[in-house]
């Protein structure tokens, strides 16, 4: 509660001293943030109906290499938006883009192509295979940003939620319990490999993984290689299947025994698919 508190006051001071604010009237603390404002306020949202950009009929869109949102907008802007984003908090930071560039020479057109292709590199970020399901690299290296994801795929259905990991070595083992009881909780299966060991015995890692699986009754499969352990995921996945390989994310490198060497999760999906002919 303090923590809102102080959020919504540093807001307040913000738009007391702007021109124009920009708010998400669905926002619970929109009246504390714009309390003693100064400026002339736009507001967005999707449940408030005196949102002067108002989004509806949101939904989730899901074809294979394509997780996003759909949402309608009407009010200051009439638009009928695809989001290559997942999630439904995806809407949201959406409709607040489109706040902004409404008051900028960008068309209607540059904004609905520019939602429809965007990417944020490492954040569910969707990576090009052939076949029938969906390939993802996300960041998430705790339970929290873990259990964020994997909530949010399972809202697509997928028809098996693969997660492949690993933990940070010379990190809090308790990380680690509560990573792999996270990912056996909401994965159908769950991949476990190395990320930057470090220092540490990578297997010493993944028994603590482990440790937190067993709490689960979720499937597991150990590939301490993190290179072989993407080729298997490549290997076995099937139809309508969203795989996502958590925990490097925009990182390119991996650290093994103090020495950072080069690890593109991007390039390793590319150089597995040419070993398997599946490059075409």
């Amino acid at each position: 509660h303090s923590c809102l508190e102080e959020y919504a006051a540093c807001k307040g001071l913000l738009f007391q001293s702007c021109k124009l604010g920009l708010v998400n009237i669905d926002d619970p603390a929109c009246e504390t943030i714009l309390k003693d404002h100064t400026c002339e306020l736009e507001t967005f949202g999707f449940s408030n109906p005196q949102a002067q950009l108002k989004g509806s009929n949101e939904g989730l869109i899901y074809r294979p290499g394509y997780l996003g949102a759909h949402f309608d907008v009407s009010g200051a802007m009439k638009l009928s938006v695809d989001v290559d984003i997942p999630g439904k908090f995806s809407a949201y930071n959406a409709i607040a883009a489109i706040a902004v560039c409404r008051h900028f020479p960008v068309s209607e057109q540059n904004i609905l192509d520019g939602l429809n292709e965007v990417k944020v590199k490492g954040r569910v970020e969707s990576v090009k295979v052939p076949g029938n399901y969906t390939l993802l690299i996300d960041y998430a290296h705790n339970a929290v940003s873990m259990e964020n994801i994997l909530t949010t795929l399972r809202e697509y259905q997928p028809h098996r939620l693969v997660c492949m990991f690993g933990a940070g070595g010379n990190r809090a083992k308790s990380r680690r319990y509560e990573m792999g009881e996270v990912s056996g909780r909401l994965a159908d299966l769950t991949v476990i490999t190395e990320d930057n060991s470090r220092f540490e015995n990578v297997m010493d890692i993944i028994q603590d993984i482990q440790t937190g699986m067993a709490k689960t009754q979720g499937k597991s499969i150990v590939i301490p290689n993190r290179r072989d352990a993407i080729r298997y995921c490549i290997e076995n996945a099937q139809e309508h299947d969203i795989v996502v390989l958590a925990g490097k994310g925009h990182e390119d490198y991996q650290e093994i025994k103090g020495v950072k060497r080069h690890f593109d999760e991007r390039e390793i999906v590319a150089d597995i698919l040419k070993e398997l002919g599946m490059d075409e």
